[in-house]
């Protein structure tokens, strides 16, 4: 982690002062590693009737199959009670499930607890989801998150990168302070750099150290959002199949000493220990990926549906999931003494801080209709 220390360094939480609460499912079969199977499971959802359906659906206080809910913003499905329900499965999206995990998810409000729609209504291809994990470090992703316990905070407060979710006034306060261009990007950036465990983010008016520290946060960026260019490790050092996975592994082991990933009988290497050891949260990233593919649902149940083998694509994502982790071990922390500091003091008395009440609640107009339950529209 940094080492980049200060007493009064401003909290993450009134530098980016909108947080939310992340989505809760409330039932399992509406997201998974595969958006075939999900579709599979909606059809076999919907050719059920009466108890039935209502036992597949695995109904909650939150959600049952008379619950009355609009649609998602941005989603284009049905608004009619579940228990009538009918047609294909919405198409499914990418989510965040666990760290550096993307999955799908079925997008219909009515297969959801808690939703957040005013996380969806910001979700667009701009957009940098930032989360909290507890006792660990911060991660950022393009994918709408699912990880709970902690906060959500995204970078934007509005669709198309507009109005970023900054104390207002910080991004020309450390312009002036640094004599450099500061965009959000890079603000984000510096944080993921700099923050520390308590939260807490030390800010710099020193622009070699800010500099340095906006390149690591960046490359982490780029690495946490996988979005662009695809991360490669250098040639001698690049993951493969050395041996065939078998059509359902049921166990992962790794060989520190000869760097391979064992998949039951499939072999993949070299695969640096630091890929193997990165945790978050104290979990193993690698391991709770392939407990997510592996764990037996219960029989009966719609997550019961899922691939009678291995795909390739997963075998891709593994080796992707590999690179990732092992380039971002590589980043040195950013551990220079923090010069030139711009503290809590520093942004108060510049009017930075406290920030406003409505900074810290999501913006309260966005341009468009939403179809409420039963084909109502409802203007937001």
């Amino acid at each position: 982690m940094p080492s980049v220390t200060h007493d009064d360094a401003p909290p993450l939480a009134d530098l980016m002062p909108w947080s939310v609460a992340p989505p809760r499912l409330g039932r399992g079969w509406p997201s998974g590693p595969d958006a075939a199977t999900l579709k599979a499971r909606w059809d076999a959802f919907v050719k059920a009737e009466g108890p039935d359906r209502e036992t597949l659906l695995e109904p909650t206080r939150s959600r049952t199959l008379h619950s009355a809910v609009g649609q998602l913003p941005g989603q284009d499905t049905g608004t009619e009670k579940l228990a009538r329900a009918s047609g294909p499965c919405p198409d499914p999206v990418r989510v965040l499930h666990a760290p550096f995990d993307e999955q799908w998810l079925i997008p219909d409000h009515r297969l959801i607890d808690v939703a957040r729609p005013e996380l969806w209504r910001v979700r667009d291809e701009h957009q940098v989801f930032v989360l909290e994990t507890p006792e660990s470090r911060l991660l950022a992703a393009s994918a709408l998150p699912l990880l709970r316990p902690g906060r959500v905070r995204p970078l934007y407060r509005r669709p198309g990168g507009t109005e970023p979710n900054l104390a207002p006034g910080l991004l020309d306060h450390l312009r002036d302070r640094l004599g450099t261009p500061v965009e959000p990007l890079d603000l984000l950036a510096w944080t993921l750099a700099a923050v520390r465990p308590d939260l807490t983010v030390p800010l710099t008016a020193d622009p070699g150290l800010w500099a340095r520290g906006v390149e690591s946060g960046h490359r982490a960026l780029w690495l946490m959002r996988r979005n662009g260019d695809r991360p490669k490790l250098p040639g001698g050092r690049r993951p493969y199949v050395r041996a065939p996975l078998p059509s359902r592994p049921l166990t992962l082991e790794y060989d520190r000493e000869e760097e391979t990933l064992l998949l039951g009988e499939g072999r993949i290497s070299p695969v640096p220990p630091e890929a193997w050891d990165y945790e978050v949260a104290g979990v193993k990233v690698l391991e709770q990926w392939f407990t997510a593919r592996v764990t037996e649902p219960e029989p009966g149940t719609l997550a019961a549906i899922r691939p009678a083998t291995w795909p390739q694509a997963w075998t891709s994502e593994l080796l992707e999931l590999i690179t990732v982790l092992a380039l971002l071990a590589e980043l040195q922390p950013l551990d220079e003494e923090l010069t030139s500091p711009v503290t809590t003091t520093d942004l108060r008395r510049a009017g930075v801080l406290p920030v406003p009440g409505t900074a810290r609640r999501p913006a309260s107009v966005l341009d468009g209709h939403e179809e409420g339950p039963e084909g109502q529209l409802t203007l937001i």
